[in-house]
């Protein structure tokens, strides 16, 4: 069993909050502490409802909260008293200067590592729990180290959380990578480290490393996932330019033990918080140490999803006799992926602003993302939102599947059918229907990596 620590996270964001929480629920024998200086984010962790969706939260977070799980402002005082301080703020994409739009901006990280080395009154064991450039721990180190007459050491350890399955990630994970320096006082804080993620995760799945092979492999891992689903995306489109269909494809290239079946469904894209920022900071690295080729090679990934979205509402406009000016289009799903209510970086907003741009007529529906999607959008005029997925189709020309919540796969079809004006258009943008059927009820249905059916 894990001896007691003292652990504090800076950040009580998608990654903060689920990992301390997970780490209070594995550790009863710590005490664990998320601060951040956003009052209203804190008072919403304490409060009854979390500040995001992610099924299973709830539950953990009820059962330690105010035990030995505790949210506040107090970063100071976090610092001082903690002997562990994991990081997990934000780390943006660049919106100016060098590396404008695809490096990662760091003043957080810096402003962090100088407060704490100010106001720490001991030795400390700081963790990269963001995603963050490769030798970020070591510039951190400098800063930490210059200037202070305690010793600070600083480690990697990149989280893999899915948003959706983000729980389960965390209580059975492939892996738990933690990098650190090859020193004897790297080795120590690497052990205190493992002690803590012994308490439930077998000792073969934590992976140690050096801090800079850490760093590398969290945004090597995303940019692989993404390039499975770029690659996919791309042999859709010659499906649907041959007659071939992409699910039938994707069974037997899956079939391969070499390649396996994960992340080869065709979509209309991928989006979330990561893999666009994780590539594009891979791609500036790589131009940064002048690898242009391998650069242009990873950018690459960002661009074919791109495309893809812009194919599928090309297709939307074509289908539709080259103009949705006035029709009415009911766009089933606004978040990025199932089971999350997050919608940054989503192929909903893509779709969304290309088709107002063209002068459609948006209902937007989404079981859990409808708030965010409001506040990304904005006050728009032509967008409705409806819960209700059979109220958001009446008199629609078109429905439009963007996320693949499982009950999209289960409504009545035919009910929608009767409520819309005809001829009625279905637009599954993760072949998540019975196409023949809908087909039969009388849709046109137009199907990702796959021929149309259309009367």
């Amino acid at each position: 069993m894990a001896s007691q620590k003292k652990i504090a996270c800076i950040g009580a964001g998608y990654v903060g909050g689920p990992t301390m929480a997970v780490i209070a629920q594995k550790c009863p024998q710590c005490t664990v502490t998320v601060v951040d200086i956003n009052q209203k984010r804190i008072n919403v962790w304490n409060s009854d409802t979390l500040p995001f969706y992610e099924p299973g939260l709830d539950d953990i977070v009820n059962t330690v909260r105010g035990k030995n799980l505790f949210f506040s402002t107090e970063v100071e005082k976090a610092i001082i008293e903690n002997d562990i301080i994991f990081i997990a703020v934000n780390t943006p994409t660049k919106d100016y200067g060098v590396g404008k739009n695809m490096a990662a901006d760091l003043q957080h990280w810096e402003t962090i590592a100088r407060q704490i080395r100010n106001v720490a009154r001991s030795n400390k064991i700081i963790i990269e729990k963001s995603t963050l450039p490769v030798k970020t721990a070591e510039a951190m180190e400098i800063i930490l180290n210059t200037g202070s007459q305690f010793h600070f050491e600083v480690m990697s350890n990149p989280e893999f959380l899915a948003e959706g399955t983000a729980v389960n990630n965390l209580l059975s994970p492939d892996r738990v990578l933690i990098g650190s320096r090859e020193t004897e006082s790297g080795q120590k804080a690497r052990n205190e480290l493992v002690e803590i993620y012994k308490s439930w995760v077998p000792l073969e799945k934590i992976i140690t490393t050096n801090t800079f092979s850490a760093e590398l492999t969290k945004l090597v891992s995303n940019a692989f996932l993404a390039q499975r689903v770029s690659s996919i995306n791309a042999v859709s489109a010659i499906c649907e330019a041959t007659g071939a269909d992409v699910d039938e494809v994707s069974k037997a290239v899956g079939a391969d033990s070499r390649i396996g079946a994960k992340f080869l469904k065709a979509s209309v894209g991928f989006g979330g918080s990561c893999f666009r920022k994780d590539i594009l900071n891979l791609v500036y690295i790589c131009r940064m140490y002048h690898l242009h080729e391998i650069a242009t090679y990873f950018e690459n990934i960002i661009n074919m999803n791109s495309f893809q979205q812009q194919r599928f509402v090309d297709n939307i406009v074509q289908s539709m006799f080259n103009t949705v000016a006035g029709r009415k289009i009911c766009m089933l799903g606004c978040a990025f992926k199932a089971c999350t209510d997050d919608v940054r970086d989503s192929p909903a907003l893509s779709v969304a602003t290309t088709l107002i741009a063209e002068k459609a007529n948006l209902v937007i529906s989404d079981p859990k993302a409808m708030t965010n999607m409001k506040a990304a959008l904005g006050d728009l005029k032509n967008v409705e939102f409806i819960d209700d997925p059979y109220q958001a189709a009446k008199k629609c020309h078109a429905i439009v599947i963007i996320t693949e919540w499982d009950v999209y796969a289960t409504l009545d079809y035919k009910k929608l059918f009767d409520r819309m004006v005809k001829p009625a258009y279905l637009f599954d943008g993760r072949n998540m229907v019975n196409r023949k059927t809908c087909y039969d009820i009388g849709f046109n249905v137009y199907s990702i990596g796959k021929e149309p059916l259309i009367h």
